[in-house]
């Protein structure tokens, strides 16, 4: 398509690019020679334990196999970031680990780019893609996961923002993000908190199954992990397996959803 001057017209996906310095889309040949090393929560706290317990092993298991020592947090999913940090510095010091968040840090990205480990954790995913946005930390990251194979740890909007979108968030959109397109570290979504149905209930609303299946009548929309409460996934290199507590439900477009349970090789989704 031209311009009336006769010049091309950039593309949507184009335009976005050349505006923020990011992909918007997923490069295929990129994430089959990443060295991802990925561990995504869909919750940090379940009923009956404190913040992070229930994954405190795999976390352990995670960092030490990569022999990290300090981890980066990142802590804008919430306004609150001191706090916030706080909360995660005193649950990794426990285990043996420095923390540091990329709140306090004088320039975000050099401290990206110097940190062995990131965890982002979670709250609002809006917020947070936009304040990776506006930190300008959306490329450095993908660099130092996808090219690095530095150790990425998300919970729930943290997990949101490593995929292709935060389409399958299930939160409000409080503050608005330049784009919805995220870290693109996957070529998939997820849906956190996956809740079933209660067939006994009597509530007439949309089910977190049907919301999806509406976002899957967009045409080009990619398959969607639904992860329950106490549910993970684990991405190495083109590997990934659903750990945890609880077996997922994945989504591909026009499809029946199917159960995956924990132990599963869901490698498939990252093809």
């Amino acid at each position: 398509m031209l311009t009336t001057a006769g010049v091309p017209k950039k593309s949507h996906h184009t335009l976005l690019e050349s505006l923020l310095g990011v992909p918007t889309v997923v490069n295929p040949r990129e994430l089959k020679m990443s060295r991802r090393n990925l561990l995504l929560l869909s919750n940090s706290t379940i009923h009956g334990s404190g913040y992070l317990e229930w994954a405190a092993q795999e976390i352990k298991d995670f960092l030490t196999s990569k022999n990290v020592k300090t981890v980066l947090f990142v802590p804008y999913a919430l306004r609150d970031m001191d706090n916030y940090t706080e909360t995660a510095r005193k649950k990794f010091t426990s285990w043996g680990y420095e923390l540091s968040s990329i709140h306090q840090a004088s320039d975000p990205v050099v401290a990206v780019e110097g940190a062995e480990a990131i965890f982002i954790g979670g709250g609002n995913s809006f917020q947070l893609l936009k304040a990776l946005y506006d930190n300008k930390l959306i490329q450095p990251i993908r660099k130092r996961v996808l090219q690095d194979g530095m150790p990425y740890i998300g919970s729930s909007a943290g997990s949101n923002v490593a995929t292709v979108s935060i389409n399958t968030t299930n939160d409000m959109p409080i503050v608005y993000p330049p784009s919805f397109s995220a870290l693109n570290l996957l070529p998939f979504n997820i849906n956190p908190h996956y809740i079933d149905a209660d067939p006994n209930s009597k509530h007439m609303g949309e089910t977190r199954e049907e919301r999806i299946r509406q976002y899957h009548e967009i045409p080009g929309t990619p398959p969607v992990l639904g992860l329950r409460e106490g549910g993970l996934v684990k991405v190495e290199d083109n590997s990934a397996k659903i750990l945890g507590k609880h077996q997922a439900r994945i989504f591909f477009p026009g499809q029946q959803p199917v159960e995956h349970p924990l132990g599963t090789d869901v490698s498939f989704l990252l093809k």
